[in-house]
């Protein structure tokens, strides 16, 4: 019931993350006249994710927000398997509904993986530790929803 509650009322946020993300992408994108860009995360979920080599590695099926409504994880759907992704780790196109990641694919390979019946504690400093090791990442590190646009 919690993980229900924390999804449905971090909804909410996640129109706004995906907005200002957005928005820091029209600028670079766009001339500063032109209105910024906005998404909703229904149009984030599905989204096909690919690493390096552009091998593509499932799609992404949900999002994990923490306390502040900041996005954590996201999470792809890759055969049957739920992988958790930093939010960091991702690169998005949304014009082509892609979100790169750059791990080499044995690497990916050695991610744990688990299923919708039973997910992981995100937020235990060992689970963020090892999550975030296997994409070359810190956690920790100042998340500013504009790092990993182009």
């Amino acid at each position: 019931m919690y993980q229900a509650r924390f999804r449905i009322g971090s909804m909410m946020a996640a129109l706004a993350v995906i907005s200002i993300v957005e928005t820091g992408m029209a600028q670079e994108q766009a001339p500063q006249n032109t209105a910024p860009v906005q998404y909703r995360v229904k149009q984030l979920l599905g989204t096909t994710v690919n690493i390096q080599d552009n091998t593509s590695v499932g799609t992404v099926e949900d999002l994990v927000f923490d306390d502040n409504g900041t996005v954590e994880y996201l999470i792809v759907a890759n055969q049957g398997k739920l992988v958790t992704v930093p939010w960091e780790a991702a690169k998005f196109n949304f014009t082509k509904r892609t979100a790169t990641l750059n791990i080499a694919p044995d690497r990916f390979n050695q991610i744990p993986t688990y299923t919708a019946d039973q997910y992981p504690a995100y937020s235990t400093p060992a689970y963020r530790t090892q999550t975030y090791q296997y994409y070359g990442l810190t956690p920790g590190q100042t998340r500013r929803l504009n790092r990993n646009l182009p």
